[in-house]
């Protein structure tokens, strides 16, 4: 599993100082160095016909390259480029995909409207999203993931994934075997765990560090959506979980 390389590392570092100060304006000299045009103004909820909050450089959905002004629903593909980044709503859930990233939204199979995300398939790359009492799952080429109305946060690469119940719970599985299971309930990034591919029967889910998400990004992302974190933070520069593993 990789880390993000130093350009993400520098961008995402930006993003949490920026929540943290409340500090969001297209005007903003850091935004405009790091190829930020994402933010223009103070975060809140988005209105109704409104999918993309912000974005950074190459973000394509269903293969066309995406604005501000372009929908985002279930059924859609969505595909960023090395460095780039999409934060949108879908519904009652909120995301933001980082670079090289390749995410398929899954319309619900039994529900009688094509507006219900029946599930996320993370073909490849990291996807922080927030939900509420909306049941769903997430896929990755070595894990799926039940979700109950929750925050996680997944890395998906072809020989492991990364997920981290950041608060709510999930029932992680490893894709092609059964025994390796697991339900997580979490309150603030209690169980980060890695599905790897071929660990053995009963074995494919492991221990792993807080990797790469932060509480003021939750933060955003449910503001997007109407909503307030489960827990409470200051506004300090944020680096992990308040507790240790």
């Amino acid at each position: 599993m990789k880390n993000f390389d130093d350009v993400d590392d520098a961008r995402r570092l930006w993003l949490i100082k920026a929540l943290a100060a409340g500090a969001f304006g297209s005007g903003l000299p850091n935004a405009q160095a790091l190829g930020f045009s994402i933010f223009g103004s103070k975060p809140a909820k988005l209105p109704p016909d409104q999918s993309i909050y912000g974005l950074s450089g190459d973000v394509l959905v269903n293969n066309q390259q995406a604005t501000l002004s372009t929908p985002v629903k279930p059924g859609d593909t969505l595909q960023t480029g090395k460095n780039s980044e999409v934060i949108f709503v879908v519904n009652s859930h909120a995301m933001i995909l980082r670079g090289d990233s390749l995410l398929v939204v899954e319309r619900a199979e039994t529900s009688i409207s094509s507006l219900v995300i029946g599930g996320l398939r993370m073909l490849t790359g990291k996807l922080l999203s927030v939900s509420r009492n909306s049941p769903m799952r997430v896929t990755t080429a070595t894990a799926t993931v039940g979700i109950r109305g929750t925050g996680f946060y997944v890395e998906s690469d072809p020989e492991l994934s990364y997920f981290c119940t950041c608060y709510g719970a999930t029932e992680v599985q490893a894709t092609d075997d059964p025994e390796s299971r697991e339900i997580i309930a979490a309150s603030h990034h209690d169980r980060p765990v890695y599905i790897v591919k071929d660990g053995g029967k009963g074995k494919n889910i492991r221990n792993a560090p807080f990797l790469n998400h932060s509480d003021q990004e939750l933060a955003l992302i449910e503001t997007l959506v109407g909503r307030t974190t489960p827990f409470v933070f200051s506004k300090d520069a944020y680096s992990g979980p308040r507790r240790s593993y």
